[in-house]
């Protein structure tokens, strides 16, 4: 079968010198795995860290991709939930399912967690005509939801509805600020607190803001601009001045990290929240501690999610309440182009790949 196979890594970001269409041998079911085929396959951001190696090597040779979307066609004989022909989608988090994290529902703490597709291998990832996964880290796609809808939600629904949901606990009414609402966790974040019936101040650059509010977001900002903070602070007046509420942020949904974190503290509401799953712009963000202890503010790390909360998402896709915003689509030839355009940021929403024919 085809697959997107890199044998070196790419410190300089030359994904074309590393990035080939290669044949690797069909997987066989072992007896708790479902084979399945690929109809669609989303990029994320840990395919980049995985090509260059940092921040940690990954298995070589490496077939990269932690999100899939196909139809099964195998199970190994202990499956009793899926069967040929099943419409599945992946869930990336590979946990032992049997420590105290796991069985307390806290299986992103597994100590022994891999993402699948970026820590796993050699040739172990969503980017191959077929793919296999446990039983346990597939779900069945809703009626009405795509096989591209579905890859393209995959890990970032997951994401963002673990942030916003299971972690940050939103409410309805509150007032939500949306970090990098052009992105994949951003584009879902925002529709996420939508759904609890939330203001939602979503920022992007310029050319996303109107999408942003295509989506749902009841206002966009550029954040590109060093003031972008105190347009926020004026929208956050003018929603009090209708609604009666404090000024101020009660939610902030981050993952664009050291160039924006503290401005967000300075947003937040007295016992607000700060929710975090990642620091695309840089891990050292300089704080001003009087912002967290003074106004008794939350600051939340989130990683992933359960399986359950995946499906949560899903399911209010199969409702029509949440969408996939779909950016564009390469063939697994185009493999570096598409790597290329999520690294530059020119994309809103997703970028899938897929193998040809599918």
């Amino acid at each position: 079968m085809k697959a997107v196979v890199y044998r070196e890594y790419a410190p300089d970001d030359d994904y074309a010198k590393i990035l080939k269409v290669e044949d690797i041998d069909e997987p066989k079911p072992k007896q708790d795995e479902v084979i399945f085929t690929n109809k669609a396959s989303a990029l994320n951001y840990n395919d980049i860290w995985g090509m260059r190696g940092v921040p940690i090597p990954v298995p070589l040779p490496h077939v990269s991709g932690s999100d899939v979307a196909g139809d099964v066609i195998a199970v190994g004989e202990d499956v009793k939930g899926f069967k040929v022909g099943d419409r599945v989608v992946s869930h990336s988090n590979l946990a032992c399912r049997v420590c105290g994290m796991c069985t307390s529902g806290r299986e992103f703490d597994c100590a022994k967690r891999l993402v699948w597709g970026f820590q796993t291998g050699p040739n172990w990832g969503a980017f191959s005509e077929i793919t296999h996964l446990p039983e346990v880290n597939v779900s069945k796609i809703p009626e009405g939801v795509s096989y591209d809808e579905a890859a393209a939600a995959s890990m970032t629904i997951l994401t963002s509805w673990h942030m916003l949901v299971g972690r940050a606990k939103i409410t309805p009414g509150q007032t939500v600020l949306i970090m990098g609402g052009g992105s994949g966790v951003g584009s879902f974040g925002i529709q996420i607190a939508k759904l609890y019936n939330c203001k939602v101040i979503a920022t992007a650059s310029p050319d996303k803001l109107e999408k942003c509010k295509e989506l749902g977001a009841d206002y966009a900002v550029d954040h590109r601009k060093d003031d972008w903070h105190k347009e926020v602070r004026a929208i956050t007046k003018e929603i009090a001045k209708s609604t009666g509420v404090q000024p101020g942020i009660d939610l902030t949904f981050d993952h664009i990290g050291q160039t924006h974190f503290n401005k967000q503290l300075t947003l937040l509401k007295y016992g607000g929240t700060l929710v975090s799953c990642g620091a695309t712009t840089g891990y050292d963000a300089q704080i001003d501690l009087r912002h967290i202890f003074f106004k008794g503010i939350n600051v939340l790390g989130s990683t992933q999610g359960t399986k359950a909360e995946m499906e949560q998402g899903l399911y209010w896709m199969g409702q029509g309440k949440i969408k996939a915003a779909i950016d564009s689509i390469y063939s697994f030839e185009q493999a570096a182009e598409a790597h290329t355009k999520m690294l530059q940021g020119k994309f809103f929403g997703k970028i899938l790949i897929k193998p040809e024919g599918a």
